[in-house]
């Protein structure tokens, strides 16, 4: 079976060692972390973690049931990338001489990127959106030179008023 790529989304307890228990989960299981987002929710006793990965059908499907087994583990669902609202955000650090801000500007205009920093020799842009739009402007610029850059890792929403609901394990338990 091919790889493909997904989105898990976990509402867990906000407590210490949650993220830590969740992240070893993965590892033991051989399956690789592409990014991980990790906040607090509406409710402060409860975060939520969003995980980007790779791997088969039955790696994932044995993953979201090993994953919904942990005691701090409240919702799991994997999210639909063709209904749920997708973002990352992107700050990069591009080599940018004087001679080359103007075309670097106008790159950042076709992406509704930010620029959010000029220093002597150098820009610091600044773009949310799918990680394909991440990857594409990346693409663009890389001509310039990239210094530096950092991504957060992609966060997922549905659309519309459907919400992850956590469940109570306490009433299932003997």
């Amino acid at each position: 079976m091919m790889d493909k790529k997904v989105i898990i989304a976990l509402l867990v307890e906000n407590n210490a060692n949650v993220l830590s228990r969740v992240s070893m989960l993965f590892g033991r299981r051989g399956y690789n972390i592409d990014s991980l987002t990790v906040s607090e929710t509406n409710d402060p006793s409860i975060s939520r973690i969003t995980i980007s990965a790779g791997g088969d059908d039955r790696v994932i499907e044995q993953i979201i049931l090993q994953t919904k087994k942990l005691v701090e583990v409240k919702a799991v669902q994997l999210q639909d990338e063709n209904s749920a609202i997708l973002r990352e955000l992107l700050l990069v650090k591009i080599s940018a001489e004087e001679s080359q801000r103007a075309a670097i500007r106008d790159i950042c205009e076709i992406y509704k990127a930010s620029i959010v920093d000029y220093s002597s020799g150098s820009m610091v842009c600044e773009l949310t959106g799918k990680p394909c739009k991440i990857d594409g402007f990346l693409d663009v610029v890389e001509k310039y030179g990239i210094l530096e850059l950092c991504r957060t890792g992609v966060t997922a929403i549905d659309r519309g008023s459907k919400t992850m609901e956590c469940i109570d394990k306490t009433s299932h338990r003997a």
